[in-house]
């Protein structure tokens, strides 16, 4: 790891707060802000450095160039870049927003002068605010840097550098690519899990009383807050359209085979394969690559590792070492 530098985290909820507590673990000046009092109080008492002024936090980013990490929810990010562009116009920004598209063109409108390369790290829980977060949070996390041909190369850098210091390795791709895998692998399984806790819950007490581990973990994120999973989910409007749609047509062809012959040996069986192949990815041998984050293919060269489900793991000087199947 390079230089050490000071890092800003702006909203302090189960991911900001986390954050937060990942880079002071890492040896970086990582101070924040959010309008919680709450959250302001408990962070305080657990020694963070964190105020309830957004514009004192901004205006101590701009005077040491600090990374500022955008740590909203969607809804609050147009009101919060309003601040960066006043009080820190050329500031470092980087964000953990679960989708990229829309903050990207939010960044563009509303703090053009910025010196944003977006990121969000592929970790949660069902719970939420300062008392939810953790600094393991992002151990072994994925965590997506989104990589453009224009991005600017030095803060890329310091961004993929911030991510691996949190613990977490990361997936470069572009912000549309990143859009469409989330909304098939996490925004989707959110829209299941609400439908498949209501139809649960339609079952009456008799059906809660039997539940066991298959409702249980097919809910589980139907308990985090409903606005946070409607900024999230209807922000990636587009992309999650296509991935119901795809979840529909499997469903209702699973419906048709049921009512016509009472099979359902395709569907079962092309989700037990999809499975399989999940958790074959997850352990197969991965091999060592280096890209020069300093070339002039290193963009195209990032997202290619990404599409292959490669990881960057670390970083010397302006190589990245990675690895992919």
């Amino acid at each position: 790891m390079g230089r050490v530098p000071d890092v800003c985290v702006l909203g302090l909820g189960l991911i900001g707060g986390s954050v937060l507590r990942a880079a002071s673990a890492a040896g970086w000046t990582a101070w924040g802000a959010t309008k919680s009092a709450v959250d302001v109080e408990a962070a305080r008492a657990d020694g963070f450095d964190v105020t309830a002024d957004l514009d004192e936090a901004l205006r101590r980013a701009a005077e040491v160039d600090a990374l500022v990490v955008l740590a909203v929810p969607l809804p609050a990010v147009d009101d919060v870049l309003r601040r960066v562009t006043a009080l820190a116009p050329k500031a470092r920004l980087t964000d953990v927003v679960s989708v990229k598209e829309p903050v990207d063109d939010a960044v563009r409108r509303l703090a053009p002068t910025t010196r944003y390369v977006g990121g969000h790290p592929m970790a949660g829980a069902s719970t939420s605010g300062w008392a939810a977060g953790s600094g393991s949070l992002f151990d072994g996390a994925a965590w997506v840097v989104a990589v453009d041909d224009d991005s600017d190369q030095a803060v890329l850098r310091d961004v993929v550098e911030f991510a691996l210091a949190t613990g977490a390795h990361v997936v470069p791709t572009s912000a549309a690519e990143h859009d469409s895998a989330v909304g098939r692998i996490s925004h989707l399984p959110h829209i299941l899990a609400t439908v498949l806790a209501a139809v649960g819950a339609d079952g009456g007490p008799l059906a809660l009383s039997l539940a066991a581990g298959s409702f249980t973990d097919g809910t589980r994120v139907a308990g985090t807050r409903p606005e946070l999973v409607r900024a999230m989910c209807e922000g990636n409007r587009s992309a999650l359209l296509d991935a119901v749609d795809d979840a529909l047509g499997r469903l209702g062809a699973a419906r048709g085979s049921l009512a016509s012959t009472g099979g359902l040996a395709k569907t079962i069986d092309a989700g037990h394969q999809a499975r399989k192949a999940f958790d074959a990815q997850k352990t197969a041998e991965r091999t060592d690559v280096t890209i020069d984050l300093g070339s002039a293919g290193a963009p195209a060269a990032l997202r290619a590792l990404g599409a292959r489900g490669g990881r960057i793991v670390s970083l010397r000087g302006k190589t990245a070492r990675a690895k992919t199947s």
